[in-house]
């Protein structure tokens, strides 16, 4: 099984500490920010950053849909890590300062892929589709806490 990975990222016209902040919000702002790939949406423990746990259905294609329960933490200032327990995916969001007003957030899925056939094509086309619905979550994002 090869790893596989999708990045996407963005600037937010909003400081660090409010865009971080409404990543970390589980029981309110989070749900606001996710398109229509995902369901089930539910906060099962906390809901503010370290010690979340929380719920949702992430329909990556028409056919694929994974039940994620994750697990939340804060290794370090400004990034949230977002265990699945439910299968080897690992979420990152990465927020760091970018210039006056504004904040780079920079978010990475990993995973461990299929092997064989189904596995190459895992790994050409499921980061590109996952990097597409991460970015439709970070201009939500924008939309939300961003000074337009």
């Amino acid at each position: 099984m090869a790893q596989v990975e999708a990045t996407t990222e963005r600037i937010v016209a909003a400081d660090a500490d409010t865009v971080f902040d409404a990543l970390a919000d589980y029981s309110g702002t989070r749900a606001k920010l996710l398109p229509e790939q995902f369901s089930e949406y539910e906060v099962r423990e906390g809901g503010d950053g370290e010690g979340t746990l929380v719920h949702w259905k992430l329909q990556a294609t028409s056919k694929r849909v994974r039940d994620c329960l994750l697990e939340v933490t804060e290794p370090t200032d400004g990034e949230l890590v977002e265990k699945d327990r439910n299968s080897s995916m690992v979420t990152t969001w990465r927020v760091t300062p970018a210039g006056e007003g504004r904040a780079r957030v920079v978010v990475t899925t990993v995973w461990n892929g299929a092997g064989g056939i189904g596995g190459f094509f895992e790994r050409t086309f499921a980061p590109k589709g996952l990097a597409r619905i991460y970015d439709a979550v970070l201009a939500r994002l924008d939309a939300e806490v961003g000074k337009q």
